[in-house]
């Protein structure tokens, strides 16, 4: 394949473009995927749109949209013109977004007919235009006379260097307000370049998309590396609903999907467990190592057939993966993987491919990526995660001192994670340096390994562990509807013994976890969270809004 000259997008496009104009390249599920050749001509028809709009380099262009082709080809375009990308996440409420819009001087929003709503109110100092993703028309404008014309080509050439800022992320993540992160065309190709080399990409591969484009993560991984490679991307155009997705998976046959812990750990502990578990005597069968690998290696074949059976890239990344669910997947054969990133290095630095699983490691660094352990500990080697890179951001925007504060003048990035490498070069995450918990006695605690006992539990379906007035508190979300269906023969009387059961959970739980953890990890009180935990786009839970 001729390799792009440059890393920018239009580069890496144009390479592609040259081999593979006829591979497609864009689909929604159950639709006729278009071709790298058909989605050219729409990239160019949206920048004659963009100039209509008056939109110049350098100018921002936010999208507020759910996955979609066009989510894809709104994006090209306004980078391929050296203008500057704004994804902003879905979930992110009306005031958010007109503040976020505010900050980053967006000119121009591509936004889809059911985000619209949220824009209705927003009037902000720069924004001169809404336009609806899905068909291109204006929803309103300041130019009167912009319309968008799919044969229209470009006026302009426009220049793209590898500096260039190409898109201003704002993270939605564990510590509170959103920031900037300002990532140029080079920290974004050189990254989907690093996971080409972890995973071989071919043309024929088939990307099943379900987290948000707009979470560098999915973006990245699962936009520009299959475009740099020819693949072809399909996307659901709704939530990815266990109802929308199963049937979406039969329809693509996907090689490749990109997941976040918490959709295979539901898939381990409601459909797979529970069949080792529940009749007793397969329980005792299944406590013995040698039958228990088997097990898992029958079920792994049945949940390849659930993914469509060809699968051969599960990515997993965006939080740990639970120990008990990772050594299924080992023992089942599943080809997932693990990768460790943030936003801020756009965002992979490290990870293994299924070929090379390592049970709680994230795989070693990526290629051309120097990490390093800050401030080790001598007894554990654990200590703060610093990274260097080409991937790395080039800072927060509008925000020089919180970008002197995690960025020094030579170039590393302080991550914030702990961790520590093995003898064989794999990074270990223990978790955050603000999660970590010091005991009165000078004890590290990480509340993260304490939840991953947590949550291998029964009827447990997330928890956070947290210090209040020096104890250790678990908050625990049960699954109450899981108890009710399993008591519903009670009938009237099945509300009363659901929390009568859940007592009786809560209690059972703490022995559970105090018999399994050391000794400065004992928790002092389980705590019934009964509804779920504010989360992240990558479904981690926001730790701020209950410590």
């Amino acid at each position: 394949m001729q390799e792009p000259t440059r890393l920018t997008f239009p580069a890496f496009f144009s390479a592609t473009l040259t081999r593979f104009s006829e591979r497609n390249a864009l689909a929604f599920v159950g639709q006729k995927p278009i071709t790298y050749s058909e989605t050219d001509k729409r990239i160019k028809a949206v920048i004659a749109f963009l100039e209509n709009l008056g939109v110049l380099p350098g100018d921002k262009v936010a999208i507020l949209a759910t996955n979609q082709p066009n989510w894809a080809i709104s994006y090209f375009a306004v980078t391929f013109m050296g203008a500057v990308v704004v994804p902003l996440l879905p979930e992110f409420l009306a005031t958010e977004i007109s503040s976020l819009l505010e900050h980053s001087e967006t000119k121009v929003i591509f936004a889809s007919e059911a985000m619209a709503s949220k824009l209705t109110e927003v009037s902000t100092t720069n924004l001169q235009s809404v336009i609806r993703i899905d068909n291109f028309s204006v929803i309103r404008s300041v130019i009167s006379d912009a319309v968008y014309n799919p044969e229209a080509l470009p006026i302009n050439h426009y220049n793209v260097e590898e500096d260039d800022l190409a898109a201003i992320i704002y993270t939605s993540g564990t510590t509170g307000t959103p920031k900037g992160v300002m990532l140029s065309h080079k920290n974004i190709c050189f990254n989907a370049i690093k996971g080409f080399e972890i995973q071989n990409i071919l043309e024929t591969d088939r990307f099943l998309s379900i987290l948000p484009l707009s979470h560098t993560y999915e973006n990245t991984l699962g936009l520009i590396l299959p475009m740099y490679r020819g693949a072809c991307v399909y996307y659901l155009g709704k939530p990815p609903t266990p109802a929308l997705l199963l049937p979406a998976l039969l329809a693509v046959k996907p090689t490749t999907i990109l997941t976040v812990p918490m959709i295979i750990e539901k898939i381990f502990r409601s459909k797979i467990l529970p069949a080792f578990t529940e009749k007793k005597a397969i329980s005792l069968l299944y406590k013995i190592p040698a039958v228990r690998k088997l097990l898992h290696k029958i079920a792994g074949k049945k949940l390849m057939q659930t993914f469509g059976g060809e699968l051969r890239f599960f990515g997993v990344g965006g939080a740990k993966l639970n120990k008990t669910v990772e050594r299924f997947l080992i023992e089942s054969r599943f080809p997932y993987a693990v990768g460790y990133g943030l936003t801020e290095c756009a965002p992979l630095l490290a990870g293994f491919n299924p070929q090379h699983p390592t049970l709680q490691s994230t795989g070693p660094a990526c290629i051309g990526v120097d990490l390093k352990i800050m401030s080790t500990n001598k007894h554990t080697g654990e200590g703060e995660i610093w990274a260097k890179g080409d991937n790395i951001m080039k800072g927060y925007y509008k925000e020089p001192t919180l970008t002197s504060e995690i960025l020094t003048p030579d170039g590393w990035l302080k991550t914030g994670d702990l961790g520590a490498f093995d003898k064989n070069g794999n990074l270990f995450i223990k978790g955050r340096v603000k999660s970590m918990i010091v005991r009165s006695n000078g004890e590290n605690v990480y509340p993260e390994d304490i939840e991953s006992v947590i949550n291998n539990f029964r009827h447990v379906v997330e928890s956070l562990v947290v210090e209040k007035k020096g104890k250790l508190i678990a908050l625990v979300h049960f699954n109450q509807e899981e108890i009710e269906l399993r008591y519903n023969y009670l009938k009237d009387e099945v509300s009363n013994y659901v929390d009568q059961k859940i007592e009786e959970l809560r209690l059972e739980l703490q022995a559970y976890v105090n018999a399994r953890v050391n000794k400065f990890s004992q928790v002092q009180l389980v705590v019934y969270q009964q509804n779920p935990f504010d989360k992240t786009a990558t479904q981690k839970i926001k730790r701020f809004l209950y410590t």
